[in-house]
């Protein structure tokens, strides 16, 4: 029976016609369970993920395999980015277990959905250490079968151990974090800090978006140039590196080393955004013109690669096409060789091009393939063929077959992606980017969110999934709302965002003001999961603490101000002892401990000087600085309310805790008031 075949989930779909009797994640499966007294795998993946094609195309395509699994177990296939929350609570088994994690995760359960034994991707056969997957489906048959008093006794011993760390975060205090804190989290990530490639860690290195954020802010609160020259130096090494798509700007998910040369090829919503955010924040603060280049190439990568016909923005690019003989192979969509490139630009280009590119005899990757860079000393060069040459290669890799495309819209990464287009859209002077940014911002009031004000977690082809939202993703479309309020001068998405913060305060708050990553009334569980730590994208503890702060900032709420000052006690435990883990966290903080700053800009319509005024502070650098911009006896924002113009003319206010300082009508003293 084909239960996978209504699913939104392309990850899902991917596996309705294996030969394995799926199930989706559901009561109906533990039921089924149970009635037969067998075992569950649990199979959590993703659409992108290079290791899960592999296992899927080894074992679950296999009839064999199947018809075993389908005989002795209940298959539950999740898609990880529809259901966080199930993935959270058991890659923190597996993690706990194995000490290590990953996708595809492998879990096995009794009926009662209490895990037992676990692991990642399995070879159909054992090898390198790994045991091969009918070897472990096997003896998990034997143990359930001959042994099962203990398994049920370890299943109960992990299900407790899992519990028990339930609230034990704590952590949450009625102060903010301060200046030792902070001063801690900037040692900590120097003594961290890759000071010949940039970033922070050896290999695999994964773009430290939040950690860039954190170190920016920090450089606009207190003039720190070595948090700054990190920012820089990374940003550069990464921009220059085979992470970075050199034609068509975008990055990939991470490097497989510590140099930014191989990239995992997939490419994720969640980290074009980010880092297009982080690269427009470094243009702010710098005036690089890299910096720039690189914000508006990521952003016409996002709108022009993963725009969907709704509004919205699709998950991921696969790391894996075909590679022109059948087969699925990593990174065949991105990778020359020497011979590629002659044959598509002729002898004299082709040479310039490996040249410029760094593509070599020997390759950097796999059979002799390269992947483009821009490495260091390639000089001063015609930048018209550099362009010619960029152009005619990217019409010929457009011949070839394309990576796969996840279409799901998920709330949480397309907040993120609203943030980003509509500052740098802003900044560029891009109306076409902020455009987008309100058009998938409309998406999400459409399709995402219920007749309660609840948001959901998924949408695809223009029909809402049936998973409710998690706590990141009332963070970041908060988050993304707010950024767009300042951005449009458009009150309504200030009210949005109130209305989704709303539910963080009453679903996702304990009493102790520490947060959920699950509603108080969401699927129950074998814990209700709770992760403060930021990873690939912010964690939602993070997210609606920044949420959180800058709503207070922009109506003067004391509740929402107190509510996340209680959520960022945490952050100073986490500053020093894994700022790496903290960054978004950190970020928030430094915005705290500014104010962060309220700009009202009040003005006609249309007025240039309004304008003026207006895109100055959207440019300051003070951290988390938030902006309300009207006419004179506007309503929409409470900032706007008492504030008049000088004389008719359009005038700014800077404030703190929505005690103002005199006004101004000149854009070079709102410009010093902002730094």
């Amino acid at each position: 029976m084909n239960r996978l075949a209504g699913a939104t989930s392309p990850y899902l779909l991917q596996h309705a016609d294996n030969p394995v009797d799926w199930w989706p994640w559901g009561e109906e499966a533990f039921a089924e369970a149970r009635k037969r007294g067998v075992p569950v795998l649990l199979s959590v993946g993703y659409s992108s993920c290079h290791w899960c094609h592999v296992m899927a195309h080894e074992s679950f395509e296999d009839e064999t395999t199947a018809t075993y699994l389908n005989e002795h177990f209940v298959a539950v296939k999740v898609d990880r980015e529809e259901r966080p929350d199930v993935d959270a609570v058991y890659m923190e088994a597996v993690q706990a277990a194995t000490g290590q994690g990953g996708w595809p995760m492998t879990v096995f359960l009794t009926p009662e959905a209490e895990p037992f034994y676990f692991g990642t991707y399995f070879p159909p056969t054992g090898r390198q250490g790994l045991p091969g997957f009918m070897d472990v489906l096997q003896g998990v048959v034997a143990a359930w079968r001959d042994r099962r008093e203990e398994v049920a006794d370890v299943a109960a011993r992990i299900v407790r151990e899992l519990s028990e760390r339930s609230g034990a975060l704590g952590g949450t205090t009625d102060r903010a974090v301060g200046e030792r804190e902070l001063g801690a989290a900037l040692l900590g990530l120097t003594r961290d800090y890759d000071a010949r490639h940039g970033g922070f860690g050896g290999a695999p290195k994964f773009p430290p978006s939040m950690a860039l954020e954190f170190l920016l802010r920090h450089h606009a609160r207190t003039g720190a140039e070595g948090a700054l020259q990190m920012v820089r130096d990374t940003c550069e090494a990464m921009a220059r590196g085979g992470i970075y798509d050199q034609l068509a700007g975008g990055f990939a998910r991470y490097s497989v080393d510590r140099t930014w040369t191989v990239p995992h090829f997939e490419k994720m919503l969640y980290d074009n955004a980010l880092l297009m955010r982080v690269y427009a924040h470094l243009w702010r603060a710098t005036g690089s013109d890299l910096a720039r280049r690189v914000a508006l190439e990521t952003a016409d990568f996002v709108v022009g690669e993963l725009s969907t016909p709704e509004g919205g923005f699709a998950s991921a690019l696969d790391a894996d096409s075909d590679d022109g003989s059948g087969h699925s192979v990593e990174g065949a969509f991105y990778v020359w060789t020497p011979g590629q490139l002659a044959a598509e630009l002729g002898e004299a280009d082709g040479e310039f091009a490996a040249a410029y590119f760094g593509v070599s005899d020997e390759g950097t990757f796999e059979k002799g393939a390269s992947v483009l860079q821009l490495p260091q000393g390639n000089g001063v060069v015609d930048a018209d063929r550099v362009a010619s040459v960029r152009e005619r290669l990217l019409a010929a890799r457009a011949r070839r077959p394309r990576p796969g495309r996840d279409d799901k819209v998920v709330a949480a990464w397309n907040g993120l992606a609203i943030a980003a287009l509509a500052e740098t859209g802003a900044y560029f002077d891009r109306p076409d980017l902020v455009q987008a940014a309100v058009d998938a911002a409309d998406l999400l009031v459409r399709e995402h969110l219920d007749d309660r004000g609840r948001l959901l977690r998924t949408s695809r082809d223009g029909t809402a999934g049936v998973h409710a939202g998690v706590l990141e993703d009332y963070g970041d479309v908060a988050e993304g709302f707010l950024a767009l309020a300042s951005v449009t001068g458009e009150g309504v998405w200030l009210d949005f965002a109130g209305l989704l913060l709303e539910s963080v305060l009453r679903h996702f708050t304990g009493a102790d003001g520490s947060l959920y990553d699950t509603a108080d009334d969401a699927e129950t569980l074998i814990r209700r999961p709770q992760d403060p730590t930021d990873n690939a994208t912010p964690s939602g503890w993070n997210a609606a603490a920044g949420a959180l702060l800058s709503y207070s900032a922009h109506t003067g709420s004391e509740r929402h101000r107190a509510a996340a000052e209680r959520a960022l006690g945490v952050v100073g435990t986490l500053a020093e002892r894994a700022p790496r883990f903290a960054g978004w966290g950190l970020a928030v903080a430094e915005a705290a401990l500014d104010g962060p700053r309220e700009v009202a800009i009040v003005g006609p319509t249309g007025d240039a000087l309004t304008d003026e005024l207006h895109r100055t502070a959207l440019l300051g650098s003070a951290p988390g600085a938030v902006v309300a911009l009207g006419e004179e006896g506007s309503t929409e924002f409470p900032l706007l309310l008492d504030r008049p113009t000088r004389g008719g003319r359009a005038a700014a206010y800077v404030c703190r805790r929505f005690v103002c300082d005199a006004p101004t009508s000149d854009p070079r003293a709102l410009r010093s008031a902002l730094h």
